[in-house]
C-alpha cells in the first residue's frame, strides 16, 4: 500500500501514546545536548544521546548474531510495536524506532530474515522515497554501521536533521556518467567523498548504482562492498548519495584506555550528525578527530577517483 508522510506522522504519535518505553525515549531527544562544529567548511552537529549505547556497541560477530534473537523479526519484535505493510507484495513493514535519533524515527526492515544487502533494492529505497517526501531514508552497510547485518531494512528519519543535504547543494559535483534521466556525480569538495545519483526515473537509478557498486570495491569474504546511503526527494528528483567506506569503526574505538571513543559512524554521523553515547566522548569530539574520522574510514580522492573513472 502506498503512504504519505502525513499518515505516517500519525501512526508515530498514536505508536507513542501506546508505547511508554519508546515514548520516553523520543522525549529525552528534547533534552538532549547538541554542538556543532565547522569542517573545512560543512556543519556537523554532535549528539550526545545515552540511549544508543545500544547500537554504537553491538555486537555484530557471526557467533553474536547467532546466539540472539533478532529483534527485527516479527515473532521477536514487543507485542505493542505495531507495523504498516509497505512495497511489492508488501515486502516491508514500517516501524518506529524506539531508540530514535531523530524527532521522527523509523525503521523498515523487510518481512523475511534475509541478510543486509542492497544490489536490488534501490528502486524500493527511491520509491519509498517520494512517498516521505518529508523523510529521508537510510542503509547502512553490513560492515557500516548495521546493528541487525543479519536481516535486511532501511531506515528514515525527518528530512531538516541531516547536514549533508545542503552541504551538497553547495558543493561542486562533477559529472561522472547518464543513464537515460538518471545522473551520477562525484563530490570531493566535502570532509568526505561521496556520490550522488540524481534521477526522476528510479528504474535508471538503480541501474547507475548497480554499476557503481560493481565498480566499488569488495573486500575478501566480504558480501558486499562497505557503504552507507542516503535517498530523499530534492529538486533534481530522487538523490541518492553513496558514502563508500574502506573500514567499519575508527582505530581509536573502545571504552578502555587513554583516547578510546564509543564511536561506530553510519549513515547518520555520515550525513553530518555524529552521535556519542558517551558525554566524554561528545565532550571531547571536535572538528580535527571528525576530519580523523572521515580519513580512517571514507575513501580518498585517488580511491574514488579510481571507482569514477572505471564508469565514465
Amino acid at each position: 500500500m502506498a503512504v504519505t508522510s502525513g499518515q505516517i506522522n500519525d501512526f508515530i504519535k498514536s505508536q507513542l501514546q501506546e508505547w511508554p518505553m519508546a515514548a520516553g525515549n523520543f522525549e529525552a531527544l528534547k533534552g538532549v545536548k547538541v554542538k556543532e562544529l565547522d569542517v573545512d567548511g560543512m556543519t556537523i552537529k554532535v549528539q550526545f544521546n545515552p540511549a544508543r549505547i545500544v547500537s554504537s556497541s553491538a555486537k555484530i560477530d557471526a557467533k553474536s548474531l547467532k546466539e540472539r534473537k533478532c529483534f527485527l523479526c516479527g515473532a521477536n519484535r514487543p507485542e505493542v510495536q505495531r507495523g504498516i505493510e509497505w512495497g511489492p507484495d508488501e515486502k516491508y513493514i514500517i516501524l518506529i524506532n524506539p531508540f530514535p535519533i531523530f524527532p521522527r524515527h523509523l525503521t523498515i526492515p523487510d518481512q523475511k530474515h534475509v541478510d543486509q544487502l542492497v544490489f536490488d533494492r534501490i528502486k524500493d529505497m527511491m520509491d519509498l522515497a517520494v512517498e516521505l517526501d518529508e523523510y529521508t531514508l537510510f542503509y547502512n552497510g553490513p560492515k557500516c554501521g548495521a546493528s541487525a547485518p543479519d536481516h535486511m531494512h532501511f531506515q528514515a528519519g525527518n528530512s531538516d536533521f541531516l547536514t549533508i543535504a545542503p552541504a551538497l547543494e553547495n558543493a561542486t559535483l562533477k559529472e561522472v556518467t547518464k543513464e537515460g534521466d538518471a545522473t551520477l556525480y562525484l563530490c570531493d569538495t566535502l570532509p568526505l567523498n561521496v556520490f550522488v545519483i540524481d534521477a526522476e526515473n528510479h528504474e535508471e537509478g538503480a541501474a547507475l548504482f548497480r554499476k557503481l557498486y560493481k565498480a566499488m570495491p569488495l573486500k575478501e569474504g566480504e558480501t558486499e562492498p562497505m557503504m552507507n546511503l542516503l535517498c530523499y526527494t530534492s529538486p533534481a528528483g530522487e538523490r541518492l548519495v553513496v558514502i563508500p567506506r574502506k573500514q567499519h569503526r575508527p582505530s581509536f574505538y573502545g571504552t578502555e584506555g587513554e583516547g578510546k571513543m564509543l564511536l561506530s559512524p553510519a549513515s547518520v554521523d555520515m550525513g553530518g550528525v555524529f552521535i556519542t553515547p558517551l558525554e566524554k566522548d561528545f565532550n571531547a569530539l571536535d572538528a580535527d578527530l571528525v576530519r580523523t574520522i572521515f580519513g580512517e574510514l571514507c575513501l580518498s580522492n585517488q580511491e574514488v577517483e579510481d571507482i569514477a573513472s572505471k564508469l565514465s
